[in-house]
């Protein structure tokens, strides 16, 4: 199957191979979406998968995430509309206090392979900013970080600025982070939670599809 071969070169880190196989797949006459939803975007839950594992890396994760894209960029002409390249909008920022952002980077990036519109607030985000920015995006999630156990309770307070802005039934909130775990996630009343980069992708994915 030819769209295997997309896949492949996404896993590959062969940009210019997705290039030419997603031209060919597209002149063949195969549907742009078919081709982002089964060679483009499953390469990237695969990749995301292997990062998890611990047989696959940042540097490779890197690359096949610039090859996906490359890959889109060819796809966007033919897809109908900007809502079929995108399933959904997140806001996502490392909460008030915490100035880490090299594992909510590399978060986005994953998060962007999964389909997402990734709206990256950045560091050190207060609680206020995040409601404003979901409300003003219309986010179908907001993404929440801290590699500090220090920081953690400004994740908990955080969401409860989301129910106080009354925004909370129309919002997911995913939370990650070392010091994070599932259980606390569910103890403060986040919808999930992401062991690291290789996980977020999907498990966004499962919480605007479900």
């Amino acid at each position: 199957m030819a769209i295997q071969d997309i896949f492949q070169a996404v896993i590959g880190l062969d940009a210019g191979k997705v290039v030419s196989e997603v031209n060919g797949e597209l002149e063949a006459g195969t549907n742009a979406n078919t081709i982002l939803q089964e060679g483009l975007i499953k390469a990237m839950d695969e990749v995301g998968e292997r990062f998890s594992a611990g047989e696959t890396f940042v540097p490779e994760m890197l690359m096949s995430a610039q090859a996906m894209k490359t890959g889109v960029e060819v796809l966007k002409p033919h897809l109908t509309g900007e809502a079929d390249t995108k399933i959904g909008t997140i806001v996502i920022g490392s909460v008030h206090g915490d100035l880490h952002d090299i594992g909510k980077n590399l978060v986005c990036i994953m998060l962007e392979g999964a389909g997402f519109n990734v709206v990256d607030l950045g560091v050190d985000i207060t609680k206020e900013a995040f409601v404003e920015a979901a409300k003003e995006h219309n986010a179908d999630i907001i993404g929440l970080s801290t590699l500090l156990t220090t920081t953690m309770c400004n994740v908990e307070e955080t969401i409860e600025a989301v129910k106080e802005a009354g925004i909370r039934d129309s919002v997911k909130i995913l939370v990650g982070g070392a010091p994070l775990s599932q259980e606390y996630a569910e103890s403060i009343g986040a919808d999930a939670f992401a062991a690291d980069a290789g996980d977020a992708g999907k498990v966004a994915r499962q919480l605007v599809l479900h």
